[in-house]
């Protein structure tokens, strides 16, 4: 019987549209927020924007927990955004995603879920 110590959740958007300023540390803030409504701990968090200059427009956020990562990467010029939940033991990237989604679909109303896929992680044999 093959067992997993932990989740991970990819999910993509499209049409991720929002007049709000400072998005990139906006969706930071929520992220952090669902991190820390959930039994994960958060160690260190970031957002780096991109002007369009150098890179595409958009942004790249990351929560570092002990129980491993939430990132969000966002194409702004495009409307794409993708999220990626990765925790260990018994804490719920479900419910962490499920909250962001909320989140969002007030932000932008007329954002479009794409895929959103879960995968259980550290798999092993036994304890």
């Amino acid at each position: 019987m093959v067992n997993s110590h932990g989740s991970h959740i990819l999910v993509d958007y499209t049409s991720f549209f929002t007049s709000a300023k400072d998005i990139g540390q906006l969706l930071l803030s929520i992220m952090e927020q669902a991190i820390d409504n959930s039994d994960a701990r958060r160690v260190h968090s970031h957002v780096e924007i991109f002007d369009g200059v150098t890179s595409p427009p958009g942004f790249a956020a990351a929560v570092l927990l002990d129980e491993s990562h939430l990132t969000a990467h966002c194409y702004s010029d495009k409307g794409w955004l993708a999220i990626d939940c990765f925790t260990c033991g018994g804490t719920n990237a479900e419910s962490i995603v499920d909250e962001i989604h909320q989140r969002l679909l007030i932000l932008s109303p007329d954002i479009k879920l794409e895929n959103r896929t879960t995968a259980s992680r550290f798999l092993h044999g036994g304890e």
